[in-house]
């Protein structure tokens, strides 16, 4: 749940704040972990959930920076580079989290990532600020720029509407393109998550390939991701510049970040050897990226003043679909007898969602304040 309060809490005090406690937090609980888990298994779980909420404002608080300062027309490639970081810091970390192991212990990366955790910190707070304006080092040609650039005029950017605290979660939620955001997130986390966590046990029954002995499987779909992501961004911005409606170009990147891991998924289902089936799997992870350059920047366009509450109410929604996607394949699988199932249900639940988005989605701005 932490992501609608830490949106809320970045919609109201800025990204700067919000994302320094979050990351100061998170290093924390993974730096203690060693102890914690040499203390009870109560300790562990506490350090285990201080984690999760901590990380809950991320994404939100990258929003909330974003919007305040990249133009519209360069506000994807931003989210794509962002998200890169976010792929490629899981793939460095699987592959150097063993080597760190092997000299230090099984606690070794634990202690060396939250330390780094806490120097990244101090870098954020010395070279970043929430608004342009407020930079010490900003040039005035390029405050200038952005200000220029902006599609909404330099008051709301320098300060996000602060007269209640409490979003309204009512107005927010009576509006269709919300719900469109809401759902697309929904199928993101529901589809990344189930290849993750299932892909390496359906290549073993299926193929008798252990995965998670395949270096490939630890790093290749998060760098696919990581590049895949920064060519929609690049891609997604050249369509506006070229005068593509923002609307068009969102419903552009998210059908293919639905379709084209759905028709990946449908693909794998079909293969017959491991080398076909392994391509397929990139594909649908690679392709899934797109979504960054379609909900992921939306979020900051229907509703500027509340990009960090709706992208924390629909990360919820996601989490929650990761969640039920997970376990539920588990279930699924035991009943069915059969994975292949599964993924074809993925599949046809990629496709209603793309034609909900696109039916729905916009990339105009919404007013959440006015009456109806």
């Amino acid at each position: 749940m932490s992501p609608i309060i830490g949106g809320a809490l970045v919609d109201y005090y800025g990204g700067k704040i919000v994302m320094a406690c979050g990351v100061t937090l998170w290093s924390m609980a993974t730096f203690l972990t060693p102890w914690a888990a040499e203390t009870s298994l109560r300790a562990l779980l506490a350090m285990r959930v201080l984690l999760g909420v901590a990380e809950g404002v991320a994404l939100p608080s990258m929003n909330n920076m974003i919007l305040r300062w990249f133009p519209q027309t360069e506000r994807s490639g931003a989210v794509g580079i962002a998200m890169a970081g976010f792929q490629l810091g899981n793939a460095i970390g699987l592959l150097i989290a063993p080597i760190i192991m092997s000299q230090a212990g099984v606690f070794g990366p634990f202690v060396i990532f939250g330390l780094f955790g806490f120097l990244w910190v101090l870098v954020w707070l010395f070279a970043t600020s929430s608004t342009p304006d407020r930079h010490p080092q900003i040039s005035r040609y390029e405050l200038k720029y952005i200000m220029k650039s902006q599609k909404l005029p330099m008051p709301d950017i320098k300060e996000p509407e602060k007269s209640r605290m409490i979003p309204p979660f009512r107005k927010l939620l009576s509006k269709m393109p919300t719900w469109a955001l809401i759902s697309a997130n929904a199928m993101h986390s529901w589809g990344y998550f189930v290849i993750l966590s299932w892909m390496p046990i359906y290549f073993n029954t299926i193929y008798h390939v252990n995965l998670r002995e395949a270096a490939w499987f630890s790093a290749l779909p998060w760098v696919m991701m990581a590049v895949l992501g920064y060519v929609a961004g690049a891609g997604s911005d050249m369509l506006i510049r070229n005068g593509t409606s923002v609307t068009s170009t969102r419903k552009i990147m998210q059908s293919i970040g639905f379709v084209g891991p759905g028709v990946a998924l449908l693909g794998l289902n079909m293969a017959r050897n491991p080398f076909v089936a392994s391509a397929w799997l990139t594909a649908a992870v690679g392709l899934n990226s797109f979504s960054h350059s379609g909900f992921l920047v939306n979020l900051q366009e229907i509703a500027p003043q509340y990009a960090g509450v709706l992208h924390g109410m629909s990360n919820t929604g996601g989490t929650l679909a990761a969640i039920i996607g997970t376990v539920g394949a588990g279930f699924f699988v035991e009943q069915m007898g059969s994975f292949r199932g599964f993924l074809m249900l993925t599949s046809l639940l990629y496709f209603i969602s793309a034609i909900f988005w696109d039916i729905f989605a916009t990339g105009e701005r919404i007013n959440f304040n006015g009456a109806g």
